[in-house]
């Protein structure tokens, strides 16, 4: 999947960003919205440790923190291949975004979607391609079939934020020094290291047979992933990392992650059908420190 985005020269030149850096996509669980609520559960000390996050979505904790050092990974190759363009070349990926902005409309998304789903669209097309779904599809989901393709209908939007030359720039910036990988969360028994802060956002264990989502990938996650995935959190722990996992607040996860600090934070959710049932859940925060 790798990209050639490091070998090209930015189109537009390079300027300092002259705001913060937030989030360039949307994503199912993003902790914009409950970053208040987890900055206090950091580490004593975090500001020095590396920052790894292996399911890195919408990244808003790394955004918040903008770390020194950071290993940052997703199993999803889009939206690595998103976020090695815009670490190494944001303004590559400014014309593509500006021309999908000016023919966006109802039927223009989907002729863009079925190309996007062909093969054969060139790297920085691909990744502008999929900034513009996720910023004008059904409330910036991303769900894929079992063929890998994107399926997600429009959204009604009447003035979607398309492109964002400043935000490209600012999230750049903060991705500088971050090395980018596609890999699943099991890339951590091989890379994490003593000293180093893991913060874990898998999709979430379900609350109820229609709240459970694991479309962003096409294998889904269901619960010998999450089983697995406490399997690495026991050996990260042991290892010396200092590590924070968010998920569902519901048995399954209390039970998997007995006898390590559990917190709840109180979460809004967006992704239902009926605005009326979107509302604030419980989730836990795990923690193998105090």
């Amino acid at each position: 999947m790798a990209t050639s985005a490091a070998l090209l020269t930015p189109i537009i030149p390079q300027q300092a960003p002259t705001r913060a850096p937030a989030p360039i996509v949307k994503w199912v669980g993003g902790k914009g919205r409950i970053l208040s609520q987890l900055e206090p559960l950091l580490p004593a000390g975090v500001e020095m440790m590396r920052h790894v996050e292996p399911f890195f979505g919408g990244g808003a904790l790394f955004f918040r923190r903008q770390p020194l050092r950071a290993l940052v990974s997703d199993i999803n190759p889009e939206l690595v291949n998103v976020y090695e363009w815009v670490r190494d070349a944001p303004s590559a990926l400014v014309p593509h975004l500006q021309a999908l902005a000016k023919g966006h409309n109802q039927e223009s998304y989907y002729e863009v979607r079925t190309r996007y789903n062909q093969p054969g669209m060139k790297s920085a097309e691909r990744a502008a391609t999929f900034i513009y779904l996720n910023k004008t599809c059904f409330n910036g989901l991303h769900r894929v079939n079992r063929r890998g393709e994107f399926n997600v209908p429009a959204g009604r939007y009447k003035n979607p934020k398309i492109l964002d030359p400043e935000g490209l720039l600012a999230a750049s910036a903060a991705l500088s020094q971050a090395e980018i990988r596609q890999q699943g969360f099991e890339g951590l028994l091989e890379s994490a290291r003593p000293g180093d802060f893991v913060y874990f956002d898998p999709p979430y264990a379900p609350v109820s047979d229609t709240a459970n989502f694991t479309g962003y990938a096409k294998n889904g996650f269901g619960t010998d992933m999450q089983v697995k995935l406490r399997d690495v959190f026991r050996v990260l722990d042991r290892r010396g990392c200092k590590l924070m996992l968010s998920n569902s607040d519901v048995p399954l996860i209390r039970e998997l992650y007995r006898g390590f600090t559990i917190d709840t934070v109180a979460a809004p959710r967006a992704i239902n059908c009926n605005a009326k049932r979107r509302g604030k859940v419980s989730e836990v925060v795990v923690r193998n420190y105090r």
